[in-house]
């Protein structure tokens, strides 16, 4: 199947479930997600990996086991393609749109004193915040876990201080649900964003390798 767009009832499916999510409105609507959601979002996928590896879809099942929300489906379908542990780029549907993405999303083992660690250091820190300025003044919202006052250890008036409070730190591009969703120019966007992300994902593939 070519990646031709996501159509309406894609959208409408999300509606929905935001309404119901429950195991009868899922029941009742799976072949919906299945034509509309899942099966465009695999051909996306299938474009998109011969430039930026394997892009692999999550799951529509939440994992409750520890959550207070105990709601057993997710509001929205997301694809993955990792670069290295907890590090790639993302693209998700929801009922508000798509959102196209990059990053750190959640440090693993030593991931994140090793993150510190290079942006602490000129020669490694410097180059990761003229990344970051650059993605801002594209337009790009720079987001992730952080903390509200600063790591222990670090002084005061660190020139990225800002930096160092990141826990997870990604970048990413929302478009609202205009007439383009539903063509091949999708793959064309999120080719763009995932592009232009690439500096910020290679700069956390060289400094934060697995365990």
């Amino acid at each position: 199947m070519s990646f031709s767009g996501f159509p309406d009832e894609a959208f409408l499916f999300y509606e929905g479930l935001e309404a119901d999510n429950s195991k009868t409105y899922w029941t009742r609507h799976k072949q919906v997600y299945d034509e509309t959601v899942k099966a465009p979002m695999a051909a996306l996928g299938e474009e998109l990996s011969a430039e930026f590896g394997r892009v692999h879809l999550f799951r529509p099942h939440r994992d409750v086991r520890f959550a207070k929300d105990k709601s057993p489906y997710k509001t929205h379908q997301g694809a993955y393609a990792a670069t290295a542990e907890a590090i790639g780029y993302y693209v998700q549907l929801d009922a508000a749109g798509l959102h196209a993405g990059a990053g750190l999303y959640s440090a693993q083992g030593n991931q994140l004193a090793r993150y510190r660690q290079a942006v602490d250091e000129e020669l490694s820190g410097v180059p990761l915040e003229k990344v970051v300025a650059g993605l801002t003044a594209a337009g790009y919202e720079i987001e992730g876990d952080r903390l509200k006052t600063r790591p222990r250890g670090v002084p005061e008036g660190h020139p990225r201080l800002d930096l160092l409070r990141y826990r997870s730190l990604h970048a990413g591009r929302r478009f609202a649900p205009e007439p383009w969703v539903h063509t091949p120019e999708v793959l064309d966007r999120v080719r763009a964003v995932w592009r232009d992300l690439t500096p910020l994902v290679e700069w956390l593939t060289v400094h934060l390798p697995a365990d």
